[in-house]
């Protein structure tokens, strides 16, 4: 149904906005309920800039922080490295937004490091010298009234959108009373401590898993010289010398001399169903549904997927040809840098799409009472399985793997009590995470409890 708004032209924003969604009466309702409070624009409360980007990117010691490493509930930190040069250094408590593309657009994070460890780019937008409490700002704009806001002030068309600086200082912010502000620091502080302890439980499985296997200290040289037959060519119908690298024939041998004493070594083909994923216009992108929608990007290096960085898919969408993920699927990105990402599906996601640059892992049947899925995790997560996607990946302009490539993986299968011992650390860590994530969110409902209150009593009730 079309929605219809006529205002005066008294109310128009100068003739800077004429856009008819700037003025939507969703959007006019909530700018009239903020204006009820003691505000301020964010330009006068703090200074709101723009990344840099460097020259060039490389093993370098600055961490470069992009738009995409803001979309979870805290600031993903498997990041590039870059050269020192033209370096926008982040300091302590600068406030991110990511400010262009679609999908990660509008995604707010607290940047808590040490100061010039970290950089970033000109796809975010930071506000720092910030006069009142950052925390605070911080869960004000992750916000529904801080949302709404940065949603109305992009710019752009559907294909390239932007939010640029000057629209983020208009964003109105209520200022509150101080002793309602260390609340958000109390909050903050506490999720960051689950989410410490969340990649301590996951170290620790790590660490088990390495020691039991024989591979804590396990790093062969790369060989720059090193010599195969054209039998092992042709069997494997590869020439590419990247393959036949010696460090991956010695890990491989390292497993095998364990399996006798510990475990088997069983192809991936025959403990999983494989699948690719399937492509969704950005059209169908929306801020909240029922259904998530997995791409490469929402996968982590290690650990869980961080269900505040997925993207939704309008519940109207429809093509019974899809497939959608069940509970304890693994997706795995099948394509580009970052080929070998694994995770698994928590019951929150079932129902959800995965997208044409992954691949579904879906135990068989004859399997689901042999092995643990918080087990495989941290198996595909580990050397063990990363080193093997990268042996088998084609060596082409833009990485890829096949599916044969894919069924020829080798998993480690431990017995069902040392695989207990590994699952349990990593069901603790996502228990913790989990925990981290409800105080971000119980920190973002006070702020619209606040809003929503005139009163200090009324207020003081609800905090």
């Amino acid at each position: 149904m079309i929605t219809k708004s006529i205002i005066p032209k008294s109310q128009l924003e100068g003739a800077l906005r004429l856009d008819a969604e700037y003025y939507q009466p969703k959007y006019l309702e909530l700018v009239h309920s903020l204006k009820k409070l003691n505000f301020k624009r964010l330009g006068n409360l703090a200074e709101v800039l723009r990344g840099n980007t460097p020259k060039d990117y490389g093993d370098y010691p600055v961490a470069i922080i992009r738009s995409g490493d803001l979309s979870g509930f805290f600031i993903n930190e498997d990041l590039l490295r870059t050269k020192n040069e033209n370096i926008f250094y982040l300091l302590k408590n600068d406030i991110l937004i990511s400010s262009i593309g679609r999908g990660s657009i509008g995604k707010v994070n607290i940047f808590t490091g040490g100061d010039n460890k970290f950089g970033t780019v000109s796809e975010v937008t930071v506000i720092r010298k910030i006069k009142i409490n950052p925390f605070y700002l911080w869960a004000f704009l992750r916000s529904k009234f801080g949302q709404f806001q940065i949603g109305r002030e992009i710019t752009g068309s559907t294909g390239q959108l932007h939010l640029n600086t000057g629209n983020v200082e208009n964003i109105l912010v209520p200022i509150i009373n101080n002793k309602l502000i260390k609340v958000f620091e109390n909050l903050y502080k506490k999720a960051e401590s689950f989410y410490k302890q969340s990649k301590d439980f996951y170290s620790q499985a790590e660490n088990l898993l390495l020691e039991k296997l024989e591979l804590k200290d396990f790093k062969p040289e790369e060989e720059l010289t090193y010599t195969t037959t054209l039998s092992n060519i042709k069997s494997v119908h590869r020439a590419d010398a990247e393959y036949f690298q010696p460090k991956y024939e010695k890990l491989i041998s390292k497993l095998k001399s364990q399996k006798t004493k510990l475990s088997d070594l069983v192809k991936l083909n025959e403990i999983f169903s494989i699948r690719r994923g399937d492509y969704i216009n950005p059209d169908y992108y929306v801020e909240d549904s029922k259904r998530g929608y997995i791409r490469i990007k929402e996968l982590p290096l290690k650990g869980k997927v961080d269900l505040d960085a997925i993207v939704c898919i309008d519940d109207n969408f429809r093509n019974p040809k899809l497939d959608t993920l069940k509970e304890n699927d693994l997706v795995f990105a099948g394509i580009g840098a970052t080929l070998g990402k694994t995770a698994r599906i928590p019951k929150e996601l079932e129902g959800s799409f995965y997208s044409n640059n992954t691949a579904r892992f879906r135990i068989q049947k004859k399997w689901k009472d042999k092995i643990d899925p918080y087990y495989l995790q941290i198996i595909f997560q580990s050397m063990i399985c990363q080193w093997q996607f990268e042996q088998k990946q084609a060596q082409t302009a833009q990485a890829k793997i096949t599916d044969k490539e894919l069924g020829e993986v080798l998993i480690l299968t431990l017995p069902s009590p040392e695989q207990q011992k590994l699952a349990d650390f990593v069901r603790q860590s996502h228990e913790a995470s989990k925990r981290a994530q409800e105080l971000l969110e119980e920190a973002k409902q006070k702020v619209e409890k606040i809003v929503l209150k005139l009163k200090d009593s009324e207020i003081y009730s609800e905090i």
